[in-house]
Parts: C-alpha cells; sequence; structure tokens
C-alpha cells in the first residue's frame, strides 16, 4: 500500500484549538455581546410566552391565574372539533391559502425574471421602485381602496362595466378579490430576494450564451431558472407552512356579514373568541391547533423538497 494511501486511511486527529472557550470569548467579547443581543430578544419574546401554552388545557381566568385555573385537559379542542362552523371555517382557511398560493407564488419570480432582463438602469430602478411601492401601503388604506374601487355607488370597476354590483357582498368574489389585491401589494416586495439571487450569476455565462446563439428564452431557462430553483424551493417551504395562517388583518377588514361563507377563517375566529368574548383559553386552543398542523407542514414539505430537489430550510 502506497503512503498516501496509508496517509487517507489512518484515522484523522480532531483539530484543537490552543486556547480555550473562555480565552477566546475574553477576546473577542464584542461579538459575542453582539450575538448576545439577538439571543436574549429570541429568548424573551419567543421562548418565554411559550409558556401560556397551557392556557389551552385550562379553564383560564385571569383574576386565579395559571395554577389557579382549573384543569380541564382537551376540553376546548373537542369544543372547536365540534363547533358548527369547524368544517366550513378549515375548508376556507386551505382554500384562501392555496389559492393565494397558487396564483401568487409564480408572480414575483416572473417579475424577477423579466426585470432581470432590462438593461437600462434607470428604467431598471423605476419599474423595481413602482413595484415595491404597494408593498408600504397600509393593510387598512388597501382594503379602503378596494371598498372604493368596487362599491357599488361610484366605483371604479361598475363605472368601467356599467353595473352596479356590490362585490364585497358576494361570497364567490371574495376569494378572488383578497388574492388579486395580494399580488398587487406584494408580488413587487416578493421579487427583491430572486434578483438578489439572479444579481450572483456570472455574467460571463451571459456573454458565453449569447457567443453560442443563445436567445433570452433559452438564457433564461438554461442560466437564470436553474440559478433560482434552491431559493424557488426555500420559498415554498415557509410559504407552505403557513398554510393555515391567512392573514387576519385584511379577512377581517374586508368581511361581511353576506360573504361570510368564504371568509370566516381560522384567524378572524380566534380573533372573535379571544378578544370579543373573552374566551381566552378556547382561542388559545385554537391557536394552538393551528400552529401545530403547520409545524407539520414544514416538516413533511422540507423532506419532499429534499428528497426531490436536494433544497430543505433545516
Amino acid at each position: 500500500m502506497s503512503t498516501l494511501a496509508k496517509a487517507e486511511k489512518a484515522p484523522k486527529t480532531p483539530i484543537r484549538h490552543g486556547k480555550t472557550l473562555g480565552r477566546r470569548i475574553l477576546e473577542n467579547w464584542q461579538l459575542y455581546l453582539l450575538l448576545l443581543i439577538p439571543v436574549v430578544i429570541t429568548v424573551i419574546y419567543k421562548y418565554i410566552p411559550m409558556y401560556g401554552i397551557q392556557i389551552a388545557f385550562r379553564d383560564y381566568k385571569p383574576a386565579r391565574g395559571f395554577f389557579g385555573s382549573k384543569w380541564v385537559g382537551w376540553q376546548w379542542f373537542e369544543r372547536f372539533f365540534t363547533a358548527p362552523t369547524f368544517r366550513r371555517m378549515i375548508i376556507n382557511t386551505v382554500k384562501l391559502s392555496l389559492y393565494s398560493l397558487l396564483w401568487s407564488f409564480p408572480v414575483p419570480i416572473i417579475l424577477a425574471l423579466a426585470i432581470n432582463q432590462l438593461r437600462f438602469h434607470r428604467y431598471k430602478r423605476v419599474v423595481q421602485t413602482v413595484l415595491y411601492a404597494p408593498h408600504f401601503i397600509s393593510i387598512m388604506v388597501v382594503c379602503g381602496m378596494i371598498r372604493i374601487f368596487l362599491s357599488p355607488y361610484g366605483g371604479l370597476i361598475n363605472l368601467i362595466t356599467g353595473n352596479q354590483i356590490d362585490f364585497m357582498t358576494l361570497p364567490e368574489a371574495f376569494r378572488t378579490i383578497y388574492i388579486s389585491s395580494g399580488i398587487w401589494q406584494d408580488a413587487g416586495w416578493g421579487t427583491i430576494i430572486y434578483l438578489a439571487t439572479l444579481s450572483a450569476v456570472d455574467p460571463g455565462l451571459y456573454e458565453a450564451a449569447k457567443i453560442d446563439g443563445a436567445s433570452m428564452w433559452q438564457r433564461i431557462r438554461v442560466i437564470d431558472i436553474p440559478e433560482l430553483i434552491p431559493m424557488i424551493v426555500l420559498q415554498l417551504i415557509m410559504a407552505a407552512s403557513g398554510l393555515m395562517s391567512v392573514g387576519f388583518e385584511k379577512v377581517f377588514l374586508l368581511q361581511t356579514q353576506l360573504n361570510k361563507a368564504t371568509s370566516d377563517v381560522i384567524a378572524v375566529y380566534v380573533y372573535e373568541q379571544g378578544i370579543v368574548d373573552h374566551a381566552y383559553s378556547y382561542s388559545t386552543a385554537i391557536g394552538l391547533f393551528n400552529t401545530v398542523i403547520n409545524i407539520i407542514l414544514l416538516i413533511v414539505v422540507n423532506k419532499i423538497a429534499k428528497k426531490a430537489a436536494d433544497v430543505s430550510f433545516v
């Protein structure tokens, strides 16, 4: 056996630092101090509040505190699963999330690919600014604009079509209104991460492709899309993990008594039970159920993505 082969088979001794951990911390205390700040914030705002999860298993009364309130086990979960509107809320939440994912997810990718092809930098910046701007408009303002545009009396849509339809009272129109307004508001902002990924592509690849006679569509298909696939998969995993977490504010502001057949989602129900009716334990149980489903979805989609595209979030 050659000397090189023996060296490769020989057990490798672990590399030991000459300084102890305490010594390294003392020498780089500024960096560890900076690291300590986000760690403390995460513990305070993310982990300590988990102590309150036990409310979901108690008949919580604020005056009695956590341990003074009666332990009821799975009572609130059973109440939620047997609620008359349980099936409708689950279906509405899943449909709204899936349709939003189906229609909204590809738009930032398409926009990023299109913007990346612009060669006039000034025009490119103008386009990006126009697309990003709606993201900074408050949800309250956006919902107000939607109600004005869709008003049966002088609304822009009804003026164009010559009708007097109150779209906000139509259950079948709610999902279209919610998803289309979401695309308008967030699609431009979603392009940022994809444009950042495309900016890392070696310009020499484009030049070589042009020399070989590749068209714009061929460059996009062969260079840009393969470069974006890992980021697309990561974004898809994150989007799928929030399948049960439909945004509360927008649904609540667009909801009416006449469109509840499609707008009655879990997030609004939690608000009504926890804030309006002061059913703290019940609303906490529903929120915990929602979180558990999202965690399961995250794990499942992450495993599928890892096997299919060799990309994983964790």
